[in-house]
């Protein structure tokens, strides 16, 4: 007897879930973008979410883009860097385009510094950037580039990213997997609280630091560095789950969706058994949350960034039941964390096997949307942010909760109807 289509479908998501859960994620290098990120060039800015021009680009994230310039040398400042950009001597990329991730604006310039996570069960490799800071700190992240963004820029390729590759060698390699498993048992959710993962990180690292040749000046000042900022874990986090998700791309009849990101105008998704097109629709605003003191949530961008791969890989929002801190800190409680990770069972087709809750009886976290499940409940993923100032050159402004817009789970539906010659009451309720 034949399969039907929706047995197909179980099937592929199933292998998608073991890819998934395989995937031993292990942090084996640092270094500049354009010497391991493949398809990186001397004249190029990666950027996050799908691919977007110039012109049509978000605040934060042009803001971000000419800091970039600046610390790169190629412009003495931002209107010089404007200029570059409007005469076509910069391209423009996607992260994903090229097995990165960034967070907020995603910027990547070809001699940052970056992270290289490798998936040690199916082979292939991540990048990301490193985090510069939290709170009212000026980030780059968040569109802000003025001299004091662009001089803690050169620190880190100078100085942090010599020190760090010798702890990595020295180590061989760090198992992120197994750090972020542990942290969901500290009270992290590992997209914005990483104040157990970055400590963590901070224990493996110190020693090999410390026995390094590193002046003793440079040695405080990147101890410190790290130390002083509990978000260092979330671009490591981010690299991993990359790496876990790339392999589960491509299955085709999976309707799991491997990746979620914007890039503050369009908010897109990928379905594992859709090719890698993105489902766009217009990037959301928070729900709910918190606004820092004098700011409106006016002042607040779309929300932005490649940190939404967290969610798909059952971390983030999907785990804020291991999280009580990170719930209050977007505007929530700690019931509604609990509450929203048991929502995102309804829309999951499985449970992670290392990612566990405590609160839950260590309970796998939800794993693997399927778009099935989110049209016939009407129920979107639930993610929380950090919300960048709308103009350029502002920075952070606050922090909370969105869900991504239905348009997009409904074109992805339509693509697989197409595709794979289903009738437009596909999905139906089972």
């Amino acid at each position: 007897m034949s399969k039907t289509v929706d047995e197909m479908i179980d099937e592929a998501n199933a292998r998608v879930i073991e890819k998934i859960v395989n995937a031993e994620t292990v942090l084996v290098d640092i270094n500049k973008a354009v010497k391991v990120i493949p398809g990186m060039k001397e004249d190029m800015l990666l950027h996050a979410g799908p691919p977007i021009e110039w012109k049509r680009m978000c605040g934060p994230m042009k803001g971000a883009a000419l800091g970039a310039l600046v610390y790169e040398g190629l412009a003495r400042d931002v209107e010089e860097a404007a200029r570059l950009v409007e005469q076509g001597r910069i391209r423009f990329s996607t992260t994903h385009e090229h097995d990165a991730v960034a967070p907020m604006a995603g910027i990547i310039s070809p001699s940052m510094p970056v992270f290289v996570v490798k998936n040690k069960t199916f082979g292939n490799t991540a990048f990301s950037n490193l985090n510069e800071g939290v709170g009212q700190v000026k980030t780059l992240r968040f569109g802000a580039n003025n001299t004091e963004v662009v001089e803690r820029l050169r620190w880190m390729e100078k100085a942090l990213m010599p020190a760090l590759k010798a702890a990595i060698k020295a180590l061989g390699e760090i198992n992120l997997k197994r750090m972020i498993a542990e942290a969901l048992r500290r009270g992290d959710e590992c997209h914005n609280r990483n104040k157990s993962a970055t400590a963590i990180f901070f224990k493996t690292i110190t020693p090999p630091l410390v026995r390094s040749n590193i002046e003793r000046e440079t040695l405080a000042r990147v101890l410190d560095f790290i130390g002083g900022n509990d978000h260092f874990f979330l671009n490591l986090s981010m690299a991993s789950s990359k790496a876990t998700m790339d392999p589960a791309q491509g299955i085709n009849y999976s309707t799991v969706v491997t990746a979620i990101t914007t890039n503050g105008v369009e908010l897109g998704i990928r379905v594992s058994g859709l090719g890698n097109r993105w489902f766009t629709a217009p990037a959301p605003v928070q729900s709910s949350g918190k606004i820092f003191q004098g700011f409106r949530l006016e002042d607040a961008n779309p929300v932005v960034g490649d940190s939404y791969i967290s969610e798909p890989a059952g971390i983030g929002g999907f785990a804020m039941a291991a999280s009580p801190a990170i719930a209050e800190f977007v505007g929530g409680s700690p019931s509604f964390g609990v509450q929203s990770t048991k929502q995102m069972y309804r829309i999951t087709v499985a449970k992670h096997r290392d990612y566990r809750i405590p609160y839950l009886d260590y309970e796998g976290t939800p794993l693997g949307i399927d778009i099935r499940k989110v049209l016939r409940t009407g129920i979107t993923p639930v993610i929380n942010t950090g919300l960048a100032h709308r103009s350029p050159g502002i920075g952070q402004v606050g922090a909370g909760i969105v869900y991504p817009p239905l348009e997009c789970f409904e074109k992805a539906v339509a693509e697989a109807r197409r595709r794979w010659g289903l009738p437009d009451t596909w999905p139906c309720n089972r």
